[in-house]
């Protein structure tokens, strides 16, 4: 009988490979950097051959550490960095370029230029999604157009495009020889090219970005089998079996598998999505692509608010204003004050993200007096944090109907316990934190799972998940509101700054 489930967690900044038991714990974990490429300012690419490289050492390394055989792992799944774009020969597995990463601001001349007299909200109808450089559609055209010979040859049939899973997939289930060319609803639906209603690939986002359809891969489930690896790793042989984008994979592995849940992801910035069951729900102000599709069933959609600065406030603390020596010393320098000392702050440092999307905006620290100092400063660093996760939900609320009632975190931050009791305050329902916290990879492995029948259904996923620590609200309503809409007198003064 297989013990394990492989999961492949493929990120910005590094590759993970987590063995997974049936109860859902971590039995092994190894972990790769690649290096980060900044050609010019505002571009940012992976070379994508380093990529697939850290991939096969991490899976050899994990099922090392876990002295585990093939025989052993009932099916690998995949999470990766969504928006990040790879064209590569099909017949060579050569990239025609390095990969331009979902952070690249190359594309905002040709995103203004296609969108045009419309706006940027032009396809938002069917792909959810408003022209932005955000997204793999405008970073392909881009690569199509500047990349000498490649249009030709795509329009040839000779090249093949697909964002991080697709490259992992192609490459692991026998690149040149067999490798199986797809993506999932997910990844597909954060390229700006498919259309929400039909899951398949939208002709008029194509046409006007000028992409050849053969270029494309097939657009299938989240939780199927794909293939079999094949690629000369310690796999060899296990099925392939889930693919999720990052964001919506650590949605599925915090088992928010209803219309209402909803999880929040704090690192660098915050990812906050809500799932929306099988409606498709629009909004100006938040993003809107697919929650996950198992199988044969119906998909479930999702409302995402990408929060801009949330850690990186914390560590402007440290680099900037030397406040504090690392990073997890912020609890313990706002602990040290028992409120905020009527200081706001605003980390605006390059405009605000969801819901308000103002690049004008600019950080501001407010409600300054001669008492102020460090210490509520800090404080005031982690309340903007909890503020603006506040502000995505309600704007989820205020167009999708969906009251919340409890909110499921995860990633770096959760680590502070003073931040987390004040995002349970400011929304005034639970935060909780799992016993597992690798929840991107866990979501991956288990759609993977469950297409292999490791596991049986979301019900015993459910059993799976655990909570490590929960955090009741425990300042009344009357406080809530009136801290928000000082935070929000605050946020009013940091736009307009940039004419």
């Amino acid at each position: 009988m297989t013990s394990y489930v492989a999961a492949i967690d493929q990120g910005t900044t590094s590759t993970r490979a987590i063995l997974f038991d049936r109860e859902g714990q971590i039995r092994a974990l190894e972990r790769r950097e690649h290096e980060q490429i900044h050609p010019h300012a505002g571009w940012v690419e992976h070379d994508a051959r380093e990529v697939w490289q850290r991939t096969r050492e991490v899976i050899d390394g994990a099922l090392a550490l876990a002295r585990a055989r093939v025989a052993d792992v009932a099916a690998i799944g995949i999470a990766n960095q969504r928006e990040t774009t790879v064209v590569w020969d099909r017949a060579t597995g050569e990239p025609v370029c390095n990969a331009i990463v979902w952070q690249d601001t190359r594309t905002a001349a040709l995103v203004r230029e296609l969108a045009g007299a419309h706006g940027p909200d032009r396809l938002r109808e069917r792909v959810g999604l408003p022209l932005s450089t955000y997204f793999s559609g405008p970073k392909l055209a881009w690569i199509l157009d500047n990349v000498p010979g490649v249009r030709a040859r795509a329009e040839g049939g000779e090249l093949a495009f697909g964002t991080i899973d697709t490259w992992v997939l192609w490459n692991l289930t026998g690149g040149p020889v067999s490798g199986v060319h797809a993506t999932d609803v997910t990844n597909a639906s954060r390229t700006m090219l498919m259309d929400l209603h039909t899951l398949d690939w939208h002709e008029p986002s194509l046409e006007l970005m000028g992409i050849p359809r053969a270029l494309l891969p097939v657009i299938r489930s989240s939780s199927e089998l794909y293939g079999q690896a094949r690629a000369g790793s310690a796999l060899d042989g296990v099925p392939v079996a889930g693919i999720v984008g990052d964001q919506q994979a650590a949605l599925f592995g915090q088992t928010c598998f209803e219309r209402g849940e909803a999880k929040s992801t704090y690192g660098t910035g915050s990812f906050l999505l809500v799932n929306t069951g099988e409606q498709i729900v629009r909004s100006d102000a938040l993003l809107t692509s697919v929650a996950a599709k198992v199988g044969e069933e119906p998909p479930c959609y999702v409302l995402e608010g990408s929060i801009a600065v949330t850690g990186a406030a914390v560590q402007w603390l440290r680099d900037q204003l030397g406040l504090i020596d690392a990073a997890a010393d912020v609890e313990e320098l706002a602990r040290s004050v028992p409120d905020n000392g009527g200081v706001y702050f605003v980390p605006a440092f390059s405009g605000l993200f969801a819901p308000r999307w103002r690049d004008d905006a600019r950080g501001a620290i407010v409600g300054l007096t001669a008492y102020a100092r460090a210490a509520h400063i800090a404080r005031a660093a982690l309340e903007a944090t909890a503020w603006q996760t506040r502000e995505v939900l309600d704007a989820a609320n205020a167009v999708a109907g969906i009251e919340l009632g409890e909110l499921r975190v995860d990633g770096g931050m959760t680590a502070n316990e003073l931040l987390m009791q004040f995002q349970a305050d400011a929304l005034g329902v639970p935060v909780i934190r799992p016993r597992v916290t690798e929840t991107t990879a866990l979501g991956a492995a288990f759609a993977a799972g469950l297409a292999v029948g490791f596991w049986s259904d979301r019900a015993e996923l459910r059993e799976r998940w655990t909570a490590e620590r929960r955090w009741e609200p425990q300042l009344d309503g009357r406080w809530r509101e009136r801290e928000y809409a000082r935070w929000q007198k605050a946020v009013a003064r940091s736009l307009d700054w940039v004419e």
